[in-house]
């Protein structure tokens, strides 16, 4: 079989193929003639050098064409043909094969460089038994591999047995190298079959990993159907957890969040009659996390909520309740309880408002009460404090027509100790109250110990500036906890919070005014408490206007009455000054014969002080306030008083001088003084002095 391998490769594309039934025997054919013309051509053969088709075509041309013995021996030939100038086929054998030949000598019987016949050239060749194709092949091998089977075929019968346990060992070999190949080829042809079944499971796979993916896709495109709606009407059981058990903050008000949007949601479906199963199932559920524990539904009713936990709504109502409770604990800022455990939770209140009115309201009505509670007993306490704040005491003897007695002296409102000397028609420093930069009020503790003495506004200034301060953050608190509330409903909570507050400033604002005559100082509560409206309506805080307006109608009275008391006490005096029997030291004239003087009289350095006062804080005053109608009255009083005051000096001359100085004194008192209604008063008094000056 390896023949058939070994010839097929030698045969080339370019000569055809031997017949089918050629045997590759050595066996040599025998033809019936042996005629060197009738030779028969062999197969040809692919040439691999040129001295390869050198011999190839010699051995065509010059051998015959018998055929070998299978035994190996020398090919004989009977040649009758001699052969003449053809090459020894020794040196062409020897240049094929490339080394000597080691056969026997041929005797050539004629000389060496003549021609040999056919028969003894035949003689001489050994071809080891391979056919000439074969031996031309062999030969044709690299040197190495040439060499050993050369040096092989020569070997002796010797030389083989000693050779002998060699080949019984690669025999062993081979034997071993077969049952390897056996066992390979039994692993192959399982390994095949194994290939052949993971490829067909590899192919099932492949299909229900088809089945799988239409199945995905068609989840997805049901799932964004679906979603939303699912989303809509289920709650997670973290959800309900933190609901029952959590603690509250902010992320049990998420969780409330939540469920609150669930519970529209449901609502409105059902609003809509939609019949869904879903719905039926969730709406106990619901109704389980937002009402209160006495209405709870049945056990078979509520699947995922056990007899033992706490309803969103109660647990809602009862933090509520004791935030409220520890606004009544003693020392406890109020702002602080506000912003950090009601406002930071005020969805819990809108949860209520939604889900249980009636509950919602009880617990606003708490918080009213409570707070009502809070700001009366605190301002109270301040109330206190500031009446214990020595005040300077101005009574009917302080108004600008009375005598000023020498056993008159400055006592203190509420005790008999005597205070230091005032003036108490000069304004002075007193408008710093004003114009100062400092927003606070005075500490109630400082209020207590101090003992300096004050003018009515400072108490009034404190007081109503801690009330504004409180008001407006209850104010901002109650828009922004109450947002359910409409406006009506935040200012009736408002109200009734504040109500006995606001009272109790009027009724202190009322103590500190009913019996003073001190016109600037009431003056000065005029301005503060406008002042005050002001910044309430910067602060969006409209519900305080009934106070403000309130002591609008305590102060303007009482300012106007004091202002009577002046032009009554100016009048008085005008009146005792044209009486022959007045001894009042307000009148210049004393006894008969007494020298008279030009000189302006002391109160007119009173009313000029008075009048300057006033001016200075009416500089931004409007022209609907009495003010203007007061100073007209107490300016045409005090001009009756020094006109019937000039009558008493006889000579003319003296007289307008006189009126000319008391304008003057005025008008230069006055003059630093700004405003509308201070340009009005100062050109009056311009007027008259120019009056008496052209005259004089």
């Amino acid at each position: 079989m390896w023949l058939d391998r070994f010839s097929a490769q030698s045969t080339p594309s370019g000569s055809p193929p031997p017949p089918q039934n050629r045997s590759y025997s050595p066996a040599p054919r025998r033809p019936s003639h042996l005629a060197p013309l009738a030779l028969p051509a062999r197969p040809g053969f692919s040439p691999r050098s040129s001295s390869l088709s050198l011999a190839s075509n010699v051995s065509t041309s010059s051998l015959p064409g018998t055929s070998r013995p299978p035994n190996g021996s020398t090919l004989r030939q009977s040649v009758t043909t001699n052969v003449h100038n053809v090459t020894d086929p020794l040196e062409v054998l020897q240049r094929i094969i490339g080394a000597p030949l080691k056969s026997r000598e041929v005797e050539s019987p004629g000389n060496l460089s003549g021609s040999l016949d056919q028969s003894q050239i035949a003689g001489d060749i050994d071809f080891g038994g391979l056919s000439l194709q074969e031996f031309v092949q062999l030969h044709n091998e690299p040197p190495a591999t040439k060499s050993i089977i050369h040096t092989y075929s020569t070997l002796s019968v010797e030389e083989y047995e000693k050779e002998k346990d060699k080949f019984e060992d690669l025999h062993r070999s081979i034997l071993a190298c077969d049952e390897v190949l056996k066992s390979v080829e039994t692993y192959l042809t399982s390994f095949q079959t194994d290939l052949g079944a993971v490829s067909s499971e590899i192919e099932t796979l492949q299909s229900r990993s088809v089945a799988l993916n239409t199945k995905l896709e068609n989840r997805k495109n049901v799932e964004k159907l679906l979603g939303p709606a699912v989303e809509d009407i289920s709650i997670s059981p973290a959800i309900v957890r933190n609901i029952s058990e959590g603690p509250i903050d902010e992320a049990w008000i998420k969780a409330l969040e939540d469920v609150g949007n669930r519970y529209k949601a449901v609502e409105m479906k059902l609003k809509d009659q939609r019949k869904m199963k879903a719905l039926d199932d969730m709406k106990p559920l619901l109704e389980n996390l937002t009402k209160k524990a006495c209405s709870r539904a049945p056990l078979s009713r509520r699947p995922l909520i056990s007899d033992d936990d706490i309803q969103a709504v109660e647990r809602a109502r009862d933090y509520l309740v004791a935030q409220i409770k520890s606004l009544r604990s003693p020392n406890i800022n109020a702002q602080i309880i506000q912003q950090q455990s009601f406002l930071k939770y005020k969805v819990l209140y809108v949860f209520l408002t939604q889900h249980h009115p009636k509950l919602a309201e009880d617990i606003g009505q708490a918080y009213i009460n409570t707070m009502r509670w809070y700001y009366l007993n605190h301002f109270t306490r301040y109330c206190k404090a500031l009446e214990k704040m020595k005040l300077y005491a101005m009574d009917k003897y302080d108004v600008l027509g009375q005598d000023e007695p020498p056993r008159r002296s400055n006592l203190l409102q509420g005790t008999k100790a005597t205070g230091t000397p005032h003036d108490p028609y000069n304004l002075g420093r007193r408008i710093e109250t004003l114009k100062t930069a400092n927003p606070t009020a005075l500490p109630a503790y400082l209020a207590e110990e101090d003992k300096s003495i004050h003018y009515l506004e400072s108490p009034f200034r404190s007081f109503n500036l801690a009330l504004v301060d409180n008001a407006s953050a209850e104010y901002s608190f109650l828009t922004e906890f109450f947002s359910p509330n409409s406006y009506h409903q935040v200012s009736r909570k408002f109200n009734e919070i504040f109500e006995p507050t606001f009272a109790l400033g009027q009724s202190l604002t009322k103590t500190l005014t009913e019996s003073t005559v001190d016109c600037l100082g009431v003056l000065l509560c005029v301005r503060l408490n406008q002042h005050f409206a002001f910044e309430l309506q910067r602060r969006k805080v409209p519900a305080v206007d009934s106070y403000i307006n309130g002591t609008n109608m305590l102060l303007w009275p009482r300012f106007q009455i004091v202002m009577d008391m002046h032009c009554e006490s100016l009048r008085r005096v005008s009146a005792a000054s044209s009486s022959r029997g007045a001894a009042s030291s307000l009148l210049l004239s004393a006894s008969n014969g007494a020298k008279q003087s030009a000189a302006p009289h002391f109160l007119t350095q009173r009313f000029g002080q008075f009048l300057q006062g006033i001016l200075a804080l009416s500089s931004e005053a409007g022209d609907n306030e009495p003010v203007s109608s007061s100073l007209g009255r107490l300016r045409n009083d005090f001009e009756a008083f020094l006109t019937k005051l000039s009558k008493s000096i006889g000579e003319p001359r003296k007289r307008e001088r006189f009126l000319f100085n008391n304008y003057s004194l005025v008008l230069t008192i006055i003059g630093d003084t700004d405003g509308k209604l201070a340009e009005e008063q100062k050109e009056h008094f311009e007027h008259l002095k120019q009056a008496f000056s052209d005259e004089r």
